[in-house]
């Protein structure tokens, strides 16, 4: 006989209640209680008709995850995160993209009104949280990204003032004046590259360094090309070349390294090099690549999190959240102090 959730609350010592929280991943459970909870679940060899209780409750079983780009290393990445952690909830994910078109964003969002999905995790780069919450009514929505969710719905971010504040004043503890910052984008609205920005200038104003407009480089997209032709306007400026180059994404700072390098430039003696993410690639790069780290392991657990509690207890009074995961400063080759 198959065993039901009260064999695995009598051998765990707790209720039913928290089995079923911890079987669903809704709730908050103590890890302690949880780990027992799991241990007894293993020991019955309990397996919930995940079908059956989908039904009863009117739930798919399903949940949505919207990003700009899955070609991307850092939303491949998180994608990756997302769907391990959801596999841990018994969730299927549906993936998509949007290229940060504010169509197809809506249209995504439009689709949970059908309720082909039980909730949607999206990083919006054209809509905000008035218009996210506004097409998707029906289902809960939790955001991933920069932009204030204003009470309207939960959020899961990095503080990207912050994390560029320090990755600016690292290149100043190192010796540098000359700091460039790539990866503007003025025609988004997401406000990732405002936030960064504004934390590069904060840096540079703290330390009495001048803000340079010649040394701010906006970019349309964020990837190697786009960091590769901004390094290189910055090198064939008339003013002088920077000494350092904050680049707002690894893909922009690998960009820059490369161009670097076909100018005989040498990474850090003659330009010191820092990015933003953590991918692989600047791991294994030539010098390897000094970069903000965001924890993608919490974004991804974050986020889940929201939207069990949105699923699974939709009237809980609780007031949105807006929720900021740690980073740290990879200090790596490409950023060695000045001698």
């Amino acid at each position: 006989m198959s065993s039901r959730l009260k064999d695995v609350a009598a051998l765990a010592g707790v209720s039913v209640r928290t089995v079923s929280n911890v079987v669903s991943g809704s709730g908050h459970v103590a890890e302690a209680t949880r780990q027992r909870v799991q241990q007894a679940l293993d020991e019955l060899g309990y397996r919930p008709n995940l079908a059956a209780r989908n039904l009863r409750a009117g739930r798919t079983g399903l949940i949505g995850l919207v990003v700009p780009e899955l070609y991307s290393p850092y939303f491949g990445e998180l994608a990756s995160l997302i769907v391990e952690a959801a596999q841990q909830r018994s969730w299927t994910v549906i993936i998509d993209q949007t290229f940060g078109d504010a169509e197809a964003e809506r249209r995504l969002l439009d689709g949970t009104q059908g309720r082909l999905v039980d909730g949607l995790i999206i990083s919006p780069w054209a809509l905000g949280p008035e218009e996210v919450t506004t097409h998707a009514r029906n289902a809960p929505v939790v955001l991933l990204g920069e932009r204030p969710p204003r009470g309207l719905a939960d959020r899961v971010a990095v503080d990207n003032v912050l994390a560029a504040d320090e990755a600016t004043t690292h290149l100043l503890e190192a010796g540098r004046r000359r700091i460039a910052a790539i990866g503007i984008q003025p025609h988004l609205r997401n406000g990732t590259a405002d936030q960064r920005l504004t934390g590069y200038r904060t840096a540079l104003r703290r330390a009495g360094a001048a803000v340079d407009d010649a040394l701010e480089r906006p970019v349309r997209e964020l990837h190697r090309e786009d960091g590769a032709q901004a390094m290189a306007a910055l090198l064939d400026a008339p003013s002088a070349a920077p000494d350092a180059v904050f680049a707002f994404t690894d893909e922009l700072a690998l960009g820059a390294l490369h161009v670097a390098h076909e100018r005989g430039l040498r990474v850090p003696e003659d330009l010191a090099v820092v990015g933003f993410d953590d991918i692989e690639d600047g791991r294994y790069a030539q010098p390897t690549l000094t970069t903000v780290a965001p924890d993608k392991q919490q974004l991804a657990e974050r986020a889940l999190q929201c939207l069990a509690d949105r699923i699974y207890s939709p009237d809980n009074g609780v007031p949105p959240l807006d929720i900021v995961v740690p980073h740290r400063l990879e200090v790596r080759g490409s950023s060695a102090p000045k001698a």
